[in-house]
């Protein structure tokens, strides 16, 4: 058995894992130092292996939408686990939270329960191009949809051009059925399509950004792309893995009012267990097996464990839709506090905020798209995060991912937060 500090553990985990964690973000390159290594979580706070609390605005990367720890999942988890932790079987529960999920997001009519967003957004894809017969799809710049082949891929010379693989191991014949388009243009997305015409299967990005730092949809974008699929028979997919269930019980389509053709979901809908899924239109959804010819399993799918949690979330949160008023205000009394601060101490940072998400960004530029976003500077982030984390705030460790608040920041943590952030930021100039 493994003890000792944050540090001594990361020394030992390189031994044996890649890096000496497993997923890369959570190595703190991107700012610098070695990571905390995580002992406990309850409510709003963080407790590392070094007896240290934080107030923390990752949330897991969102599934913590009513903070760590929290009972009724937890019971609901227990009583699961009772009844062992897996069959490879159908279950009652698995039913369900389908029906569930049928009911509170507006695209979907059926939907299949996978085990990550990866692999959701990935049978998505393939039950596009079944359905369409067509090989290509269009993809946003600074959209994050997973680790799959397909979504791995760079943007080339142009702004609107073909894709080159963006990791060793993505082939190239797999990049070339991959095109890139930058967020909030439509004409870019018009032009890919009179370059490849009848070519384009699908076009897949998150509705709200939260891989570039958040960012906000422009008017008419998402109905623009609504209209362009229309018209030219393309399976339109939102990756609601980050957004479903946190801007509003039907997530950003419901926001919003677009409705995709396929909606890929993650984190909430886990309660913070391994989860995902993906679901849409019946014609389409009716091409996966055993139903239709498009092939699609997973021995640990529906696990009961994991859906004994997403249940009880989903539950909670359709009973209770309040609050996502509560979270908004929340939010949007830490942004504005922020914002106060940086006139106070006449900075021209910018901040993106939508509902209980949002990023501040460190440049003077409006972020509207990955190349704006790319404008921060990511070393005076990465001074910004250490600091935070000094006093006792944990964020995101990365300039390029949005921050999720819970239900379990109070007005006095937010305060607490808005405190944090003056002085740090003062410091800092």
């Amino acid at each position: 058995m493994v003890t000792g500090n944050s540090k001594e553990l990361f020394e030992s985990a390189k031994q044996f894992i890649p890096g000496g964690v497993n997923s890369p973000v959570r190595a703190f390159k991107a700012v610098g130092g070695d990571p905390l290594f995580i002992n406990a979580a309850e409510g709003a706070y963080l407790y590392d292996v070094d007896d240290n609390r934080y107030i923390e605005l990752i949330n897991s990367w969102g599934p913590m939408i009513l903070g760590h720890a929290n009972e009724l999942i937890e019971k609901a988890v227990i009583e699961a686990v009772k009844n062992s932790l897996s069959f490879g079987a159908p279950t009652a529960k698995e039913g369900e939270i389908a029906e569930l999920i049928v009911n509170m997001v507006p695209s979907v009519e059926k939907v299949r329960m996978v085990n990550s967003g990866t692999e959701a957004t990935m049978s998505a894809i393939r039950v596009a191009r079944g359905y369409t017969g067509k090989d290509k799809i269009i993809k946003i710049e600074g959209c994050y949809h997973g680790h799959g082949d397909s979504f791995l891929i760079a943007a080339g010379s142009g702004a609107v051009t073909m894709g080159t693989p963006d990791s060793p191991g993505v082939t190239k014949g797999t990049a070339k059925d991959t095109l890139l388009a930058p967020f909030n243009r439509l004409e870019s997305i018009k032009e890919l399509i009179e370059s490849n015409p009848s070519e384009i299967a699908a076009i897949i990005l998150e509705p709200v950004p939260g891989n570039m730092g958040c960012v906000l949809p422009e008017p008419g974008y998402l109905s623009g792309l609504r209209q362009i699929c229309d018209e030219e028979n393309i399976v339109l997919i939102f990756d609601e893995v980050m957004t479903g269930f946190r801007l509003a019980k039907g997530g950003a389509q419901e926001l919003f009012n677009v409705i995709p053709d396929i909606t890929t979901l993650g984190k909430i809908i886990g309660g913070g267990m391994p989860v995902g899924a993906y679901g849409g239109k019946s014609e389409i959804m009716d091409y996966v097996s055993p139903q239709g010819p498009v092939y699609q399993a997973g021995t640990l799918s529906g696990n009961p464990v994991a859906m004994a949690a997403g249940y009880t979330m989903l539950e909670y949160l359709n009973e209770n839709p309040g609050i996502y008023t509560q979270l908004e205000e929340i939010t949007s009394f830490i942004v504005q506090g922020i914002q106060q601060n940086l006139k106070k101490l006449n900075l021209s940072y910018t901040i993106n905020h939508l509902g209980s998400m949002f990023s501040l960004f460190f440049t003077e530029k409006e972020v509207i798209d990955f190349d704006t976003a790319k404008t921060s500077d990511t070393k005076k982030f990465g001074e910004y995060f250490r600091r935070m984390l000094n006093q006792g705030v944990y964020l995101a460790p990365s300039q390029f991912e949005t921050l999720f608040i819970s239900t379990a920041i109070t007005k006095e943590l937010a305060e607490a937060i808005i405190q944090a952030n003056y002085e740090v930021l003062n410091s800092m100039h």
